[in-house]
């Protein structure tokens, strides 16, 4: 029997379904067989597609998932008994299962607190002048979160003076981009202005949470960095033997301009969640709504009554906050519906 498609899910983005314009570009290059591991056309116009979209000669390679992507392009920008300084909040802090040192042969990750879930050039230089000894791990990759994992954003300024704090300590720069796209339409920047003209030395752009089935790219602006990187995704288990399959629905998102409107429908919905909830009594805003997603504390009773509804959110920030993410299929219909529950709930 099918599941019933009516759907409560506002837990992540990663609930949605394959959008239109990557669905068809799948189907097509399901049409003829093509070359494997990546030598098919597909992957060489995706990634060309990236260097004309970012307006630079990046280097380009596709993995199956967000975590593998991170994992393996800060294991390329470092070596074991080097450190990533990341935000605490960071999801390669907090949700990659130890991926990170895994693939890196025991990086260690070091953490600093900061505003909005936010990295301060003040909170690296911090970390890298802790100690300078032999028995401390070298600091040299520093990671950011754009948007970061409260759904907030860095500006072009921040990045810039993180990237001055960078050079002073020698440091590479590492951005997480699970909604990228919807940060470059919310600050309405280009990729390139967020990325390496502001010195991004290697980007991880999600297309999951951007309307794909699956699929994650990584963008090295520092190609130094991507020596021999496709025997490091190999061994990972990243190859796709049918790469075509994930290159072509990217081509989808890119050609199609689908990567930029998807994310402006999904920032949009939750600005319009974000609204409607603004002045609804017991509802309390944790942090600006920058992005798609939105976070709010809630009395414990609201929050089961919820969940016995139906809906599916996370409450992982803290005793009473919820998160709620829009994707680029996420309607105002479903927002009303879940915004009348909210409601009744703070009165049952």
């Amino acid at each position: 029997m099918l599941p019933d498609c009516t759907p409560r899910f506002v837990a992540s983005d990663n609930t949605s379904g394959i959008c239109p314009e990557a669905l068809e570009y799948l189907l097509e290059a399901n049409r003829c067989d093509d070359l494997a591991y990546g030598n098919d056309i597909w992957t060489d116009k995706a990634a060309e597609r990236f260097r004309e979209m970012f307006d630079f000669d990046c280097e380009v390679f596709f993995v199956f998932n967000g975590t593998a992507a991170n994992s393996l392009a800060l294991a390329a920008m470092g070596r074991s008994y080097h450190s990533v300084i990341c935000h605490e909040l960071a999801h390669i802090e907090t949700d990659e299962c130890g991926g990170p040192e895994f693939f890196s042969n025991g990086a260690k990750l070091l953490t600093s607190s900061g505003a909005e879930g936010k990295l301060t050039p003040e909170g690296i230089e911090a970390l890298v002048t802790r100690r300078s000894d032999i028995h401390y791990p070298k600091p040299r990759v520093v990671s950011l979160t754009q948007a970061t994992e409260v759904g907030t954003l860095y500006s072009r300024e921040e990045l810039l003076a993180i990237r001055t704090m960078a050079d002073k300590h020698d440091l590479r720069l590492h951005m997480d981009g699970a909604r990228f796209a919807n940060a470059c339409v919310a600050l309405g920047a280009t990729p390139a202005e967020l990325t390496w003209q502001v010195g991004v030395d290697a980007l991880c752009f999600s297309g999951t949470k951007n309307g794909l089935a699956m699929g994650e790219a990584i963008l090295f602006f520092n190609r130094d960095l991507a020596e021999d990187f496709a025997w490091r995704c190999k061994q990972a288990g990243q190859l796709a033997s049918k790469m075509r399959f994930i290159a072509a629905p990217w081509l989808g998102l890119l050609e199609s301009g689908a990567w930029r409107t998807n994310a402006e429908h999904a920032n949009a919905m939750a600005r319009y969640l974000a609204d409607g909830l603004a002045d609804m009594p017991g509802v309390e805003s944790m942090f600006p709504t920058q992005a798609n997603s939105v976070f709010v504390r809630l009395p414990p009773h609201a929050i089961d009554r919820l969940r016995g509804l139906g809906w599916t959110f996370y409450t992982f920030i803290g005793a009473g906050g919820a998160r709620f993410v829009c994707a680029w299929n996420t309607t105002t219909e479903l927002l009303d519906t879940l915004m009348a529950d909210i409601r009744e709930s703070l009165v049952a």
